[in-house]
């Protein structure tokens, strides 16, 4: 049975939905292309330009601070409503890492999708022009549980999952874990 304290939420509210994660690319027609095609995401608005101050959009300076001028943004959408909101920074340019997954700086570092055919899917975005960035290993002995990292074009990191997040994780360590879980207690 898990050891896990969930967070005291407000009363008025229930636990909230995750919305949409934002990738930035070097080419967000392509990107858009890309995500259609190997994940099935519906494109539904954009590319739009948003501009600098005076220029365009009225949130982008505050968001994205001086240096900012301009980018191409899109909205895609997966099968459960969650978002996908890419970016293309036209200035300053969209620059590409020499480590395209410092997992160690704040912040994500992937974003992970539900397939139940992980090696297909693996093939494809292998096919399509991304990469694997290890084989697909099944990750919990005795349970039908694959899972694979890859990247896109762009070296944006997608992790591929066979099941669900609640139903892997809610109940941890599950049945066939061999490996020795150490859960670590909140410090007082």
């Amino acid at each position: 049975m898990s050891t896990a304290v969930l967070p005291k939420v407000a009363a008025c509210r229930a636990p909230l939905a995750f919305n949409h994660v934002g990738l930035t690319v070097p080419d967000i027609f392509r990107a858009i292309d890309w995500y259609g095609r190997v994940f099935g995401a519906t494109h539904i608005m954009g590319p739009r330009l948003l501009a600098a101050a005076g220029r365009g959009t009225h949130e982008t300076p505050g968001i994205f601070g001086p240096k900012f001028r301009s980018a191409y943004q899109a909205h895609l959408l997966f099968a459960n409503g969650v978002g996908l909101e890419l970016f293309q920074f036209i200035k300053p340019k969209v620059q590409s890492p020499s480590e395209n997954m410092p997992y160690w700086n704040r912040g994500p570092f992937h974003l992970a999708l539900t397939c139940p055919d992980v090696d297909g899917l693996v093939e494809e975005i292998v096919g399509a022009g991304g990469r694997k960035r290890i084989e697909p290993v099944d990750f919990v002995p005795g349970r039908p549980w694959r899972l694979c990292y890859c990247e896109d074009p762009w070296g944006n990191v997608i992790e591929i999952m066979s099941a669900s997040y609640a139903e892997i994780f809610s109940n941890w360590p599950q049945p066939g874990t061999t490996e020795v879980v150490t859960f670590i207690e909140r410090p007082d």
